[in-house]
């Protein structure tokens, strides 16, 4: 079977990390964490199950991937965020696939816990390309990642769920949908994107048809209504914030902290 480097990124995630690395314990070769800077005991139980956490001053999570990688010493890589666990059938599919690869990337489809319950429709599958052959791809982006192919790959797709425990409740979720909103906003102004009024007006409300209808959102009953509601208020905080960037440029007031 080939061997498996398994990257993790953390801060101040004792909450998920032992969750995390158990997961994956019996078929990584190596467990790395790259941490950002934890100040609770994230590393303390990193390390006391075996993993090796290397120290890497946060910038993005295409920087954090790659310099995960860089320091990996095995053929294949599998790409966990702390707040992830691998299913059983994931593992299981993981192991085979391995043992005889039939491709170079593979996807897996991400399942996220929402308010004590895993979702079905919403935000589901997100598939999101983890497993892969070391040096064939690198991750590019100032907010969320995107994966750029180094050379020409034949990609598959895993069966089994990525699970994910991104929100601990609706306070962290709005807390986290506001930092999100303004750092996609200060992305938007880097690249030179014009605030347009119509797209404050329009753009939230075809979010929330799009999560709650056209996804099937509706079929996750509250939780899915939820859903689509804070899409609404992601949306429409992205562009009155990149709003707030022009207003300041235009007037030249330090509006923005």
């Amino acid at each position: 079977m080939e061997k498996l480097s398994v990257i993790i990124l953390t801060k101040n995630e004792e909450r998920n990390i032992e969750r995390v690395v158990k997961s994956i314990k019996d078929i990584a070769d190596e467990i790395i964490v790259v941490d950002s800077g934890s100040t609770d005991r994230t590393v303390e139980i990193a390390e006391s199950l075996g993993a090796k956490v290397f120290y890497n001053r946060w910038v993005s999570f295409a920087v954090q991937r790659n310099f995960g990688e860089s320091v990996a010493s095995h053929k294949w890589i599998l790409m966990l965020d702390a707040d992830e666990e691998v299913s059983e059938e994931l593992f299981q599919s993981i192991k085979r696939e391995l043992g005889n690869p039939r491709y170079q990337a593979y996807e897996v489809p991400r399942r996220t816990y929402y308010l004590g319950k895993f979702l079905k429709y919403t935000w589901y599958p997100e598939w999101r390309l983890r497993l892969f052959k070391k040096g064939v791809l690198k991750y590019e982006g100032d907010l969320h990642e995107d994966v750029l192919f180094l050379e020409k790959i034949s990609t598959g797709r895993l069966k089994g769920d990525l699970y994910h425990y991104s929100y601990r409740s609706l306070y962290h979720q709005y807390t986290k949908t506001v930092d999100y909103a303004k750092g996609m906003a200060k992305v938007y102004y880097k690249n030179g994107k014009k605030f347009r009024f119509y797209k404050l007006i329009f753009n939230p409300f075809f979010t929330f048809f799009k999560n709650y209808f056209l996804k099937f959102g509706f079929m996750d009953g509250w939780r899915g209504f939820l859903v689509a509601i804070s899409s609404f208020f992601y949306t429409f905080l992205k562009y009155i914030f990149l709003y707030e960037l022009t207003l300041k440029d235009r007037f030249k007031d330090e509006l923005w902290k």
